[in-house]
């Protein structure tokens, strides 16, 4: 920790991933992103880093569980009718899926009620885990998330999940602009577009803390001290 102009500032990471103060958010771990039944994968779009991220992220999510650590999972939705998309937003999905989709017609995923839009098996909220929807790429825009963390004392973020150039990025963005502490879990985050992921990633790296899973983990087992309600 150092002090500057009178205030605290963390600068390693026992400090930062502190499991007292630190929420762990889950980005868009749905079917229609990343299982080859979902709709991405039945489009034929390379979900291959996720076989590698997954099993780090779930090992991540099982010592939160462990520790005391708040677990928030976000989950990408859609209305139906596209109700939930504006012109400008249609426009913004044809940009960013224009290789898959169908000429003129933006793609349609996570729409409640249907496969696509449910947590995969190893990424199944408990029940006294928060979930929270959303309808942008950031998991802040329109949402409850800031005051949940804010309301449980959460100074930073640790963020895994999909996808690292889309909402992983603008949720981090927006943690840090609300004043939150952000660390990427850098080995438990990917993307369908490897040239993306390794670019967000050049641009993230320069702007938030990032570390392993195994390296966040071993902090918080060291950490944990019982909530109140543990």
């Amino acid at each position: 920790m150092i002090r500057i102009e009178g205030k605290e500032v963390y600068t390693d990471l026992t400090e930062l991933v502190d499991p007292q103060h630190t929420a762990l958010l889950m980005i868009d771990m749905q079917h229609d992103f990343v299982e080859p039944e979902g709709l991405f994968g039945s489009l034929g779009i390379d979900l291959s880093m996720y076989e590698q991220t997954r099993p780090r992220l779930a090992f991540l999510l099982a010592a939160a569980r462990a520790n005391g650590v708040l677990v928030v999972h976000v989950q990408n939705t859609a209305l139906p009718g596209r109700r939930s998309d504006s012109p400008a937003q249609l426009r913004f999905n044809m940009r960013m899926h224009e290789a898959a989709q169908l000429p003129g017609e933006p793609l349609r995923y996570t729409v409640p009620g249907t496969p696509g839009h449910a947590f995969v098996p190893e990424f199944e909220p408990r029940p006294d885990e928060v979930v929270v929807p959303k309808y942008r790429s950031s998991g802040f825009w329109g949402t409850n998330l800031e005051q949940v963390l804010r309301s449980n004392g959460i100074e930073t973020v640790v963020v895994g999940g999909c996808t690292t150039e889309g909402c992983v990025e603008s949720t981090a963005r927006d943690a840090m602009f609300t004043d939150h502490y952000v660390v990427i879990a850098d080995d438990c985050v990917g993307s369908d577009d490897k040239a993306q992921h390794e670019a967000s990633m050049f641009l993230m790296r320069h702007r938030f803390d990032m570390a392993g899973s195994g390296d966040i983990a071993s902090v918080w087992s060291r950490g944990h001290r019982p909530r109140e309600e543990d």
